[in-house]
């Protein structure tokens, strides 16, 4: 696909001798391949022997445009220039600094200049104040957890350096930074900061229970939960690679290795911590009174708890099947941003940067040369019958309507053109079989885009034709997210299923288990539908990884559970007791997480802010699973059996349960 940067000119303070000689020095720049100007351009028509008038009007639209306040020079970047794109966009803002024309008299635009600002808008450069205002806020947090700020600065300094880790190791793996990857740091920071704080969750249950080796203790309970954790969140975010579009699978790639990073960070150097500080653990049970009624509310009305989410599931339904994708990249640029005014200003008083690119394949190599070219300039004639097409371009655009009856000088004319153009056509190909067509559309949104490229499939159909360029492209992505996003939530669901079940031991456990983590996603996305909000390619991505990290607070929620099970205790006890333990590391992950990627919000880049709002909203809705949901749920079906596994109560005999302890007590029932 041929990527060009449109450089508009104000007509009023530039002529043709100043054009050229930019165009002269734009020549030469770094991943430039050649120029086009309007005098350029003109001038090999007229070779060709185009009158003037009609070069004229065949350049309207293009380089410039009747009534408008640019003129335009159509800069074609070569092979290492699109490779480097934001060089080259740099090599042409020093040449056009060097011709001392001054910013508001030149607009910059096309594909180069737009994903060079979305790479800079993604970087880390570009969010380390948000980042650092999230630092700032996980910070307050951890000491409001933990209640010393020694140890809340020493795990903060932790997670630091394992995003360092991180970001280091992709580098050496020759990784690129793109503007997927700018949330990246504030995931592994998530990721870290969970794991530290179930940790000391762990250590401080081994301090209340006075174990002789509190550490050890808490290491031998906790590496099962944050592993298994570890390994679904790996998942969810592997699940990323059945997409197509490869920013978005190389952020699995990347955030997959900051899991294993944050995993190895966390269990492995948070102990170290608690040697340094023995005394720092949990705060004490501040809610552990709340997440006792809670549970025993829940236990007690488990059959409504189900009745109203399934009343949810039913509505959310409703939103999730107006869901909708749309990728326009126009559209993650900041509205007051240069980029995006250049592009507006372009738009309006020279040309498109929208471009469909059709290829007209003609087998039949016998015949003529100039029936070829009728051909072609038949069906561009199709294409810009549409009402949208605003201007097209192919070979035949340099050459007269009414050519030379002698093919000897057909082929001579043609021989100039490809001698001017550096022995090299950018309209044929394969000898003379396949010729170009490049129309510039206007298309507002992917909606249009999709509506435009359908409409001129109808239009030319029966053609030997084949639609590319930027916008088909785009259209395509735009299916690619839709697809990609339930193809990767539900490889990501059945493998997590599957590991799930192999680490409860039960297939009812295991399906039990993640239908908390399923329902939130269901919830979050269902006002999304309702909201009319289009999936991008930064919301495509939130469904699998919060799926893999909401399992984490199920696998420390069930190992409670089960371990109370086999200790004899009924479902609504193990459930209890294990919200009793797991509640307060639960709220404290989940609001750091949430707030942590709240502040994405803040970014004036769309796929960093976006991703932040539906990241928060799907933690914060993934408590309503595992704090209400699952409790519910593991004794919906089981309060029948537990009561009829109780032993018989005589002589006013009765069992109690104080904070996981069994009480048994003795007396006449008067």
């Amino acid at each position: 696909v041929e990527e060009v940067i449109v450089v508009g000119l104000n007509n009023s303070t530039s002529d043709d001798r100043l054009i050229e000689a930019i165009a002269g020095r734009l020549d030469h720049a770094q991943g430039i391949e050649k120029c086009w100007t309007p005098e350029r351009l003109k001038s090999f028509m007229e070779r060709m022997g185009v009158s003037d008038e009609v070069a004229e009007k065949r350049l309207n639209g293009l380089t410039q445009m009747e009534g408008g306040e640019l003129t335009g020079i159509i800069a074609v970047l070569s092979d290492d220039g699109i490779k480097n794109r934001a060089a080259t966009v740099s090599a042409v803002k020093s040449e056009l600094s060097y011709c001392r024309i001054q910013d508001q008299d030149v607009c910059l635009t096309g594909t180069p200049v737009v994903v060079t600002e979305l790479d800079r808008l993604g970087s880390r450069t570009s969010n380390r104040k948000f980042f650092i205002l999230t630092l700032i806020i996980s910070l307050g947090l951890l000491h409001y957890s933990i209640g010393h700020w020694g140890m809340a600065f020493a795990i903060l300094g932790l997670t630091l350096w394992g995003i360092n880790v991180t970001v280091a190791i992709i580098h050496l793996c020759g990784g690129e930074t793109n503007f997927i990857l700018g949330a990246l740091p504030v995931m592994v920071m998530i990721f870290t900061l969970s794991v530290a704080i179930h940790f000391l969750s762990y250590y401080q249950s081994a301090r209340d229970e006075r174990a002789a080796d509190p550490l050890g203790t808490a290491l031998k309970q906790s590496w099962k939960p944050c592993f298994l954790s570890t390994l679904t969140t790996l998942v969810g975010l592997f699940s990323l690679n059945i997409s197509e579009i490869m920013p978005v699978i190389q952020f699995g790639y990347a955030a997959g290795l900051g899991s294993v990073v944050a995993m190895v960070v966390g269990q492995g150097f948070t102990p170290a911590l608690v040697i340094i500080w023995p005394e720092c653990g949990m705060r004490g049970a501040r809610h552990e009174k709340t997440f006792h009624h809670i549970a025993a509310g829940v236990v007690k009305r488990s059959k409504g708890v189900l009745v109203l989410t399934s009343v949810l599931l039913f509505v959310t339904f409703i939103g999730l099947m107006q869901l909708s994708s749309d990728i326009n990249p126009v559209e993650f640029l900041p509205a007051s941003g240069r980029v995006r005014q250049d592009l507006a200003k372009v738009d309006q008083h020279l040309t498109s940067i929208d471009s469909v690119e059709a290829v007209v394949t003609i087998e039949d190599r016998s015949l003529p040369f100039m029936e070829k070219l009728q051909k072609v300039r038949q069906i561009e004639k199709k294409i810009a019958s549409h009402p949208d097409v605003r201007h097209t371009m192919s070979l035949a655009s340099f050459f007269p309507e009414e050519m030379p009856e002698s093919t000897f000088s057909v082929m001579r004319i043609l021989k100039q053109a490809q001698s001017s153009r550096g022995g090299r056509s950018e309209f044929l190909s394969n000898g003379d079989q396949m010729w170009r067509i490049s129309a510039r559309i206007n298309a507002p949104n992917g909606d249009a885009k999709r509506k435009v490229l359908n409409e001129l499939e109808e239009l030319t159909r029966g053609e030997p034709i084949a639609y590319t360029g930027v916008t088909p492209l785009l259209e395509y992505a735009q299916r690619k997210i839709f697809t990609g996003f339930w193809e990767s939530m539900t490889g990501a669901f059945l493998v997590i299923t599957i590991l799930m079940t192999l680490s409860l031991r039960s297939l009812r456990a295991g399906l039990i288990a993640m239908i908390p983590n399923v329902v939130p996603i269901w919830f979050v996305f269902g006002i999304i539908g309702f909201m009319g909000t289009q999936v991008d390619i930064s919301m495509m991505m939130t469904g699998s990884i919060a799926l893999g990290i909401s399992v984490d607070c199920t696998f420390h929620f069930m190992v409670w559970y089960r371990q109370n099970r086999k200790a004899g205790k009924t479902s609504a006890q193990s459930a209890e007791i294990a919200l009793q333990h797991c509640g307060e590391p639960m709220l404290d992950s989940t609001i750091v997480g949430s707030v942590g990627m709240l502040a994405l919000g803040l970014s004036n880049f769309a796929p960093t802010a976006r991703f932040g709002y539906v990241m928060s909203a799907l933690m914060i809705a993934s408590l309503y699973g595992e704090v209400v949901l699952l409790p519910a749920l593991l004794c919906i079906g089981r309060k029948k059996t537990d009561n009829s596994q109780k032993p018989e109560e005589t002589d006013g005999s009765r069992t109690h349960e104080i904070h996981g302890t069994s009480v048994h007590v003795t007396g006449k029932v008067a």
